[in-house]
């Protein structure tokens, strides 16, 4: 082919989007153990960092294959944001492991700990929905996870909410506690937004290759 030499011989997005959710769902499975271990010292910390350099490090090299590959499995424009969507789930991730760690909180709230299982939940549906697009004719099963992680964040609202409730209601005389807590929901409800940035990415792709 007189053209050959400028078309790539390999396009590997797809094993690099695959890395990138297998550390999101890594990062996830990590904070509900940690969670529900309630052990959130410098070594657990510092294993959450570990996964979100190696995502960092993964969402470099996206950015540089993009930059150096003529043709693409699909827009450039969603390859960035999905590449960045999916960072900024293990970087969410770290800042709250980061905030635990720093509030020096004495006691872990159970409905933490619920929270941290619909986040894994969320990001598990998020890495079967990028995983499929290796297959576009699997579209049924990518829209599913879709769905699934749409509804997830939905139920993240609710449940921010209901338990916003219920710290003004038991820490009403420590509003340092509730300030605190407050911020951790907030962050931990975010992670499930941010997740739902991704599957929407994940439909727009699906939507232009119909």
């Amino acid at each position: 082919m007189v053209f050959g030499f400028l078309l790539p011989k390999e396009t590997s997005f797809f094993d690099l989007f695959d890395k990138q959710a297998d550390y999101a769902v890594q990062a996830a499975t990590h904070f509900v153990k940690m969670v529900a271990d309630y052990k959130v010292d410098e070594t657990e910390v510092g294993i959450m960092k570990e996964i979100e350099h190696l995502g960092d490090e993964v969402s470099r090299q996206i950015k540089d294959q993009l930059n150096n590959t003529f043709i693409t499995p699909f827009d450039r424009e969603d390859i960035h944001d999905l590449a960045k969507e999916l960072d900024d789930i293990v970087d969410m991730l770290y800042t709250i492991t980061k905030r635990l760690r720093v509030y020096k909180i004495l006691s872990m709230e159970r409905n933490l700990t619920e929270f941290a299982r619909v986040i894994e939940m969320s990001v598990k549906g998020v890495s079967q929905a990028v995983k499929g697009l290796r297959d576009m004719k699997r579209s049924k099963e990518i829209l599913k996870a879709c769905i699934e992680v749409n509804n997830l964040e939905n139920l993240g609202d609710r449940m921010r909410d209901d338990m916003l409730g219920e710290l003004f209601e038991k820490y009403a005389k420590d509003p340092v506690a509730v300030i605190k807590w407050k911020d951790i929901y907030q962050d931990a409800e975010t992670v499930l937004d941010v997740c739902e940035d991704v599957v929407h990415v994940v439909e727009s792709i699906l939507v232009k290759h119909a």
